[in-house]
């Protein structure tokens, strides 16, 4: 145990209060170490509870951190030379990655040292060393990748995934996310009894892949047991709205919707900006209306939602945007954190497993029947 970690579990034991440690790739990001450091001063500020392990050469993390009082005693830096380029192709990280940042934080959760991983960098290149060194949960085909989408539910935010772990997706898959995204939206937003949809290009029944169709009376019985309600088919529109809580569909799909939302995010804050700027009157009525518009531009920031998880392995890994600043690394390390204080990780294994066995016994008896019969 370093002398960070000594100094923080000697602080909780005179407390009483736990600590959750945080492994935080520090080198993964666009805009490199330093916005990395500042997010997790920025989230340390409000949290006293938390610690950090960073992982990335020592000779640029260490400076950095001492320019940082919220972070004095609170992070052990992890030396980490290699450093996985966004271009990197995950089948090189996988033979030949282990001397770098990112292969080093998920090592950290993989040895119990920290709750949870979160990482800017390459997403191809995270999910596949996140699969070698954690491995998929025992039941689990396809991991996939969940995100938060604003809505217009009381929370504020919808689930949707598979957003870009694999860009197919079967029956069965799609099952395993629905449930995967139970345990999210229970455990994340602190819902209950999720509302679950099927994303299809149509409401009715008869629209859609033969996948698609089978994964609709699959998802409809797993409900009563899952302990979710299922509205069935869903299309575009109803993403960001009241009618569900976590919207399911494959990787594909689920990426090409994501990036396409926070490309429009953005052009509307260009439009909004250049509209408010545009003459002497416009710039008058930008300031009386500064309030509604730093509300709106607020609500439709992508770094308060900043951070995806990955879902189905033995540890919980969150993907931050890589271009996020010290506000959306901040956002993603505190997804982060409300993931690890809710035992995240071992509630979802739970969920995976007793779908599981009740799917099995629910073969056995169907065979039974055909024997009998």
């Amino acid at each position: 145990m370093s002398a960070a970690e000594l100094s923080l579990a000697n602080d909780a034991a005179e407390t009483g209060a736990s600590t959750t440690v945080i492994s935080v790739d520090a080198m993964g990001g666009d805009l490199g170490p330093a916005a990395v450091v500042a997010g997790c001063a920025k989230f340390a500020q409000s949290h006293t509870d938390v610690s950090f392990i960073l992982h990335g050469p020592k000779a640029k993390l260490e400076p950095l951190v001492a320019k940082r009082k919220t972070l004095i005693n609170r992070c052990d830096i992890r030396d980490a030379e290699g450093v996985v380029t966004m271009d990197a192709k995950p089948s090189y990280v996988m033979r030949h990655g282990k001397g770098t940042s990112m292969w080093s934080a998920i090592e950290a959760v993989r040895n119990h040292e920290a709750e949870v991983c979160v990482s800017c960098g390459n997403t191809g290149a995270l999910m596949a060393v996140s699969m070698i060194r954690l491995r998929k949960l025992e039941g689990i085909n396809r991991p996939a990748i969940a995100c938060l989408w604003p809505s217009r539910n009381p929370g504020g935010f919808n689930v949707m995934l598979d957003v870009g772990a694999d860009i197919r997706a079967d029956e069965d898959d799609l099952l395993q996310y629905a449930l995967m995204g139970t345990s999210y939206a229970r455990n994340g937003l602190g819902l209950a009894r999720p509302r679950i949809g099927l994303l299809n290009v149509g409401t009715e029944e008869h629209k859609g892949r033969a996948e698609l169709k089978v994964a609709n009376d699959l998802i409809a019985a797993a409900a009563p047991a899952g302990e979710f309600e299922y509205v069935g088919f869903v299309e575009g529109g109803d993403i960001p709205s009241t009618r569900c809580d976590v919207i399911v569909t494959d990787g594909f799909t689920g990426n090409i919707a994501l990036k396409t939302a926070e490309g429009t995010a953005s052009l509307t804050r260009e439009f909004l900006k250049n509209a408010f700027s545009a003459t002497l009157f416009a710039r008058f009525a930008a300031l009386l209306a500064y309030t509604s518009l730093r509300r709106l531009v607020q609500r439709i920031d992508p770094r308060r939602v900043n951070g995806g998880v990955f879902l189905g392995l033995n540890g919980t890994v969150v993907k931050s945007h890589g271009s996020a600043d010290a506000t959306g690394i901040a956002a993603a390390i505190a997804l982060a954190f409300d993931l690890a204080q809710s035992k995240f990780s071992e509630r979802l294994a739970a969920r995976v497993a007793s779908a599981a066995h009740a799917r099995q016994d629910a073969a056995q008896q169907e065979a039974g029947d055909g024997n009998t019969q």
